[in-house]
């Protein structure tokens, strides 16, 4: 056994010095024991690291052309190959490849990778989204999915987009697709058309051209949880092994703020002198909330007793490395496995049924609705007046009489 390790090990390290890895896999690893990887994934990872730099190495590339190395081999696994010999190319051992490339490119070892060649026309849409509009990152990720298929399908010269193909796009784009989706669609193409009218790339006539989608708005009953089941989501997260899951679970429950607003917190907006927390909400608008006891002693638990020592402001972090800050996908999946624990029913599992909560909650508490749609920070009225339909005292005031005959 001590033969076979010491083996293996060595068949490890030659692998890596022979590669294009080998003046950089001390640095690696260190790289990796900074960012929190456990002992054992730090030696898995070196194995990995010398599978690809083997194959890598007898395919004829080197450290110049590693990014082409990397999509040659992403490439190969995609297209169904599979692994003939134990250390032969992997799904995994691609992985790892990423991320030693990540690592050269922290370190400046080489420059960030180029992003994907796209039409002028999208490099102009996007700065003009940001700056003009404020649009969030995520928001406008989903736009440029749509507005590269409607590139592709329009062609990138503006003045041969006519009403017909506009709609073609559309209906075509919304063939077996949800409503919600069919939605979206409209909304992406619509924004791309306003700023081809605001650059005069195309007469304004153009945005009516777009179809209409079928829209009940505000129709539904409000999803929300019930005050005793929000009881046991929050017990759920008790124990140290809990304490961010607690933290952000009250955010999103007492305040109702949304799972982007919840991942984009950092320690500049907590105030504890003046008591407040600073929300940095759609449009790039800031917001003031009250930081309640509640949710101070819970932050303060998770800074001082979970939170690693990690160089970064954002407030909350991930727990398993690589350790770096959370996005709204953390926080809808950390909401899903605290119903999962607290034993909750629900078909709507993601962190914006907690805001749905709060805001129902606030009202049957006899919260007036102005004030609701304050703390929810909606812009229309007729948003906070949706969560009406759930307070029955509230309806009875606005109820008109009915004296029981059939209308005509």
């Amino acid at each position: 056994m001590p033969t076979g390790n010491y083996i293996r090990q060595n068949s490890v390290k030659t692998r890596l010095a022979a590669g294009l890895a080998a003046n950089h896999v001390e640095g690696f690893l260190q790289w990796l024991r900074e960012k929190q990887y456990t002992p054992l994934t730090v030696i898995e990872l070196e194995r990995l690291l010398a599978c690809w730099t083997h194959w890598a190495r007898a395919a004829d590339y080197t450290l110049a052309t590693i990014r082409q190395a990397y999509m040659a081999s992403s490439t190969l696994i995609a297209s169904g190959y599979r692994a003939r010999f134990p250390g032969d190319l992997r799904q995994d051992v691609v992985g790892c490849a990423k991320l030693f490339i990540i690592y050269l490119e922290t370190c400046k070892v080489l420059d960030s990778l180029p992003a994907p060649a796209e039409p002028a026309l999208l490099v102009e849409f996007r700065h003009w989204a940001l700056e003009q509009h404020g649009l969030a990152e995520t928001t406008l990720g989903f736009y440029l999915h749509v507005i590269r298929l409607f590139v592709a399908y329009m062609g990138e010269d503006p003045t041969t987009y006519t009403a017909a193909t506009i709609r073609a796009f559309v209906l075509e784009r919304g063939q077996n697709v949800s409503q919600c989706r069919v939605k979206g669609i409209i909304v992406s193409t619509r924004s791309f058309l306003r700023f081809l009218v605001a650059t005069r790339r195309c007469p304004s006539g153009l945005v009516h051209a777009l179809p209409r989608s079928a829209n009940w708005q505000l129709t539904s009953i409000p999803r929300f949880l019930p005050d005793t089941e929000i009881g046991r989501i929050i017990d759920a997260c008790d124990g140290e092994q809990h304490l961010r899951d607690r933290a952000i679970i009250l955010l999103l429950a007492r305040l109702g703020l949304r799972a982007s607003e919840v991942a984009r917190l950092t320690f500049d907006d907590l105030d504890w002198s003046q008591g407040h927390i600073r929300i940095h909400g759609k449009g790039r608008r800031l917001e003031l909330l009250p930081l309640t006891q509640e949710i101070g002693d819970a932050i303060i638990a998770y800074v001082t007793r979970q939170r690693p020592p990690v160089p970064t402001r954002a407030l909350f972090v991930t727990v398993f490395a690589p350790v770096h800050e959370i996005n709204r996908i953390v926080v809808k999946c950390l909401v899903n496995r605290a119903l999962t624990r607290a034993g909750i029913e629900s078909p709507h599992r993601g962190a914006h049924i907690l805001r749905h909560s709060a805001a129902t909650a606030m009202l049957r508490h006899g919260v007036r609705l102005a004030d609701v749609g304050a703390v929810l920070r909606h812009r229309d009225t007729a948003m906070t007046a949706h969560y009406a339909k759930v307070d029955l005292t509230l309806l009875s005031a606005i109820a008109q009489p009915w004296d029981g005959r059939a209308p005509c």
